[in-house]
């Protein structure tokens, strides 16, 4: 057997891959959760088929349960890549694991700005500007804490190095 097949090292892998699946879920579902609460709270609870109309077009914001649910699971599709993203990236980049603070903070702003320029323009309701400053603001602080430190913080917990 070699070392790379030994039961030893394939063991190690195994609980790796826990350990990934594992951070990756919990900071997915915290973020997630956060972030839809806040989106909710703040919009109305409706947001869900807004999220649907994003792939959709604007007659899903009408939609009906179905629709609904789709916009929840989209969202936490997103949360879930997020964490998966930052796992990935923390397996090279080491000090990502290593300084949670920081690093979440900037991860969360990164995923705004990737929301806010990219995501949003190319769906199917082609949001985009102008806009305000503290719309800007208010969406880069909220998601810095909600998004990025959630994330980052289960990585260091959970993932093993």
């Amino acid at each position: 057997m070699t070392e790379d097949a030994s039961p030893r090292h394939l063991g190690q892998r195994s609980i790796d891959k826990r350990s990934a699946l594992l951070a990756i879920t919990v900071g997915g579902l915290i973020a997630g959760t956060l972030d839809l609460l806040h989106a909710c709270v703040l919009f109305g609870w409706g947001i869900p088929l807004f999220i649907a109309a994003g792939l959709l077009g604007p007659q899903a914001a009408h939609g009906g349960a179905a629709t609904y649910i789709l916009g929840v699971v989209l969202h936490f599709f997103i949360a879930f890549s997020a964490a998966g993203i930052y796992y990935a990236a923390s397996r090279r980049l080491t000090f990502l694991a290593e300084y949670p603070l920081i690093c979440g903070l900037f991860f969360g702003a990164a995923v705004e700005e990737v929301m806010r320029l990219v995501v949003l323009p190319l769906s199917a309701l082609h949001a985009k500007g102008p806009y305000e400053l503290q719309d800007l603001i208010r969406g880069l602080a909220v998601h810095m804490v909600i998004i990025g430190l959630p994330i980052a913080y289960s990585i260091r917990r959970f993932a093993r190095s």
